[in-house]
């Protein structure tokens, strides 16, 4: 069985909704730094735009799912 991993793509979303879900991805550990510290609550990322999306702890939509907050940095995805 080869372990060979599918590279990242430039703007990864872990909604399956989304045109931006790889789920090929998805079957690896991901991990995100931002600004030079690790992530773990990253829902959507972009490197060339240099932004990542975080649930937001208490909005939530008319839908029930939580508001995507966006912060900007240096962006570095990588497999664990």
């Amino acid at each position: 069985m080869s372990d060979s991993k599918p590279t990242l793509p430039d703007h990864l979303s872990g909604n399956p909704r989304s045109p931006h879900f790889v789920e090929e991805c998805f079957q690896h550990q991901i991990g995100i730094r931002l600004n030079g510290k690790e992530r773990t609550d990253v829902e959507e990322y972009c490197i060339s735009e240099r932004w990542v999306k975080i649930p937001s702890p208490k909005a939530k939509d008319r839908y029930g799912n939580p508001m995507l907050i966006t912060l900007k940095g240096e962006v570095e995805a990588f497999y664990k």
